[in-house]
């Protein structure tokens, strides 16, 4: 089993950047056994859509069309933690944005996700 823990969400203006952060704790050794990390975000009457993810163990990392060039996830194997560095920020991005845990390494979609953090709203503001 895994929880995660995430923090970092706000408000700022169009333009500015956020840290989110999630942290794994249970019986797993580390982060690097998880197999893959990300996020995914969510408004109201959308679907979930994938953000971020990154193979904890190295290797590949994925992003939505919509984030490249602006936000880089990251891990800190010490810490236990994955950090999600959202820089140049739209209010498109505004959204519930979850932590998500995957042991298997399939395909980064909600239906594929075994483990949630509780969520993090951003908001950016025009």
């Amino acid at each position: 089993q895994v929880q995660l823990v995430e923090s970092g969400g706000g408000s700022v203006q169009a333009g500015g950047s956020l840290r989110l952060s999630c942290a794994a704790y249970g019986h797993t050794y580390s982060i690097y056994s998880i197999n893959r990390m990300g996020w995914f975000r969510q408004t109201p009457g959308k679907e979930r859509e994938g953000v971020a993810a990154i193979y904890t163990g190295g290797g590949s990392t994925y992003y939505a069309d919509s984030v490249k060039g602006r936000f880089t996830i990251s891990q800190d194997n010490a810490k236990n933690t994955v950090y999600l560095q959202m820089n140049s920020l739209k209010p498109e991005d505004t959204a519930m944005y979850y932590c998500a845990a995957d042991p298997r390494g399939e395909s980064w979609v909600p239906g594929l996700i075994s483990y949630w953090g509780q969520g993090t709203q951003v908001t950016v503001s025009s």
